[in-house]
């Protein structure tokens, strides 16, 4: 695989950050997550960490050096999430449920495979146009989609900020199937906290995006984010890459993939904390010391949910 990469969160006018972001890749596989730890829960930026934390252990874990069934993988994921912030709440005795949204890929054989629960998204951008975005999980996307307001009305409607899905919580949620494209040489695959992409317009991200690659492009969006939102403003997080490979016959043998070659000029300098586990694997610690003792509590968790693990 050949692409380049990059990513930050921000904290924007909020007194801490909730958001959490990582990227993990073998020879042959990518995965991109980020998450948003719901405000007005306990412990947001915990249920957030969970998520994070448990795709990347089982990325690490299945990738060898692909992911067999990218579809499934991504489906089961988001269930062991949800179960895995449920035995923290349970084991802590919390009067709440951490809560989170999710958007999360996996890159291979030249395809990409993405799902996502609330309202962090994932656009794939190519030639200065929008060909894929997820579907926010929240009532004013159904107002949208009942044809009853503006897709640009979304970020000043009175009830932007009801999702309807979310990870956590006493309702399980309801998944949707995996959605998928081939990829082209230079699409952009970009996921985003609603603090990134709500104050922005269409206009603004894509044209942007199509002068500057995504090392320049990303932090101006995102510090125009912040200017336009003002003193409301979210954490600000993005994961993005632009792929360098051509487009792969609609047939190809999976084993057709080339070999990773990221080079290092590609990544970007204020990339945060990363550690070799692995000659094939890479992955991000996105812990903050003002909750590296929750996390802690969680291991136990997330070895107890997962009985296959060693």
């Amino acid at each position: 695989m050949k692409f380049s990469i990059f990513q930050d969160s921000r904290v924007g006018a909020r007194p801490y950050n909730q958001d959490r972001l990582g990227y993990w890749y073998t020879r042959d596989s990518l995965l991109l997550v980020l998450a948003d730890g719901m405000g007005g829960h306990l412990m947001g930026e915990v249920a957030a960490q969970i998520a994070v934390d448990t795709l990347g252990a089982s990325f690490q874990k299945e990738a060898k050096t692909r992911i067999p069934d990218p579809d499934l993988y991504l489906y089961r994921s988001v269930g062991r999430i949800h179960a895995a912030i449920d035995e923290h709440t349970k084991k802590l005795d919390l009067p709440d449920s951490p809560r989170t949204t999710l958007v999360a890929c996996v890159v291979q054989d030249g395809h990409v495979w993405w799902t996502h629960v609330g309202d962090s998204r994932l656009y794939l951008i190519r030639r200065s146009r929008i060909v894929a975005r997820t579907r926010d999980h929240t009532r004013v996307q159904q107002l949208v989609d009942q044809g009853r307001i503006r897709e640009e009305a979304i970020s000043s409607h009175p009830e932007r900020n009801l999702l309807l899905q979310c990870l956590g919580g006493g309702r399980v949620p309801r998944v949707e199937p995996t959605s998928s494209a081939r990829l082209m040489k230079d699409d952009i695959v970009l996921l985003c906290s609603d603090g990134f992409w709500g104050p922005l317009t269409q206009r603004q991200l894509l044209g942007t995006l199509a002068e500057k690659p995504i090392g320049v492009a990303v932090p101006e969006l995102m510090a125009l984010a912040e200017t336009r939102a003002g003193p409301q403003c979210d954490n600000v997080s993005v994961v993005a890459i632009s792929w360098g490979e051509e487009a792969v016959e609609p047939a190809a043998h999976p084993d057709m993939v080339t070999p990773v070659t990221v080079p290092s000029y590609d990544l970007p300098t204020d990339i945060q904390d990363f550690t070799a586990t692995d000659p094939d694997f890479t992955r991000i610690n996105m812990s903050d010391e003002d909750i590296e003792r929750a996390i802690a509590d969680i291991k136990a968790a997330l070895k107890r949910y997962n009985p296959e693990k060693k």
